[in-house]
């Protein structure tokens, strides 16, 4: 998202966070939030006309109002309402919003249950499923498919096995068609880690690392980096030994097979 379009989202999340603070019922609103942006996306004239920057924001809010009320919730309603009145860069950014949005309403309702802590683990291990069984990741990546038929076996994979938000995240998750769905799900394990106030560093270590050293991995990188830092590792023997940590866009690559192939190059050119 350009500049515009992301402060319309920042004022949006505020307002989500004040919503939710008066005890709105945020599953109902995440559900009425992606129906919206599915209606939005799949109707380009509509998108470009509710979010067409040269239209008065009441004239667009008004046309929302026509479009949904009494169709969806009314605190829903005045979401997106306020979408619509907001200024975006490109209308497909109104949809990513609606479902950004969405997803922070399950993201809070598992926080108010005491519950983000399992939806952040069971997101994370989902990522790490789809990145070891690509034949999987495939299949439910593909658009030549049917939705109807992916969220099928989704379904059978995840459906009254993990926290309900991490259920209804994830199935959003597989209906967006611009975003691969291994990332999208990566990127709301992040989200689920950043609405505790940390980030989260991937790990890769040929044995698996007991608590106490999990613990202390996360102390070192959270004085190293200036922020609260959680860790999660995935056994990986192809590591050898050492560690391969990931924090954000930064590598950093300890393994031995990493020395080992450096080793091997410096021989080679000699």
């Amino acid at each position: 998202m350009q500049s515009t379009s992301r402060e319309s989202l920042a004022a949006l999340r505020d307002e989500l966070e004040s919503r939710a603070a008066s005890g709105a019922d945020l599953p109902a609103l995440a559900a009425d939030l992606y129906a919206v942006a599915n209606l939005f996306a799949a109707q380009a004239r509509l998108r470009r006309t509710v979010s067409d920057p040269a239209a008065p924001a009441t004239q667009r809010a008004g046309m929302v109002d026509n479009l949904l009320r009494g169709k969806i919730a009314d605190t829903s309603l005045t979401m997106v309402r306020a979408a619509a009145s907001a200024r975006w860069s490109a209308p497909l950014d109104l949809v990513d919003a609606l479902v950004e949005l969405g997803n922070q309403a399950l993201l809070g309702s598992a926080e108010r249950n005491g519950t983000l802590s399992t939806v952040e683990d069971e997101l994370f291990r989902f990522g790490r499923i789809l990145d070891g069984e690509p034949a999987l990741a495939t299949l439910l990546d593909d658009q030549t498919e049917s939705l109807e038929r992916r969220q099928g076996l989704l379904g059978s994979l995840i459906d009254g096995k993990v926290d309900p938000s991490t259920v209804a995240l994830v199935h959003q998750a597989l209906a967006r068609r611009r975003r691969g769905f291994a990332m999208q799900v990566q990127n709301l394990a992040a989200d689920a880690s950043g609405r505790q106030g940390r980030s989260i560093a991937q790990v890769r270590s040929a044995v698996p690392l007991n608590a106490a050293q999990e613990a202390r991995l996360a102390q070192l990188l959270s004085d190293t980096y200036g922020r609260s830092i959680g860790v999660r590792v995935e056994v990986d023997p192809s590591v050898r030994g050492g560690l391969v940590i990931r924090v954000g866009d930064e590598l950093i690559d300890g393994s031995v097979a990493t020395r080992l192939a450096a080793v091997r190059s410096a021989l080679a050119e000699h």
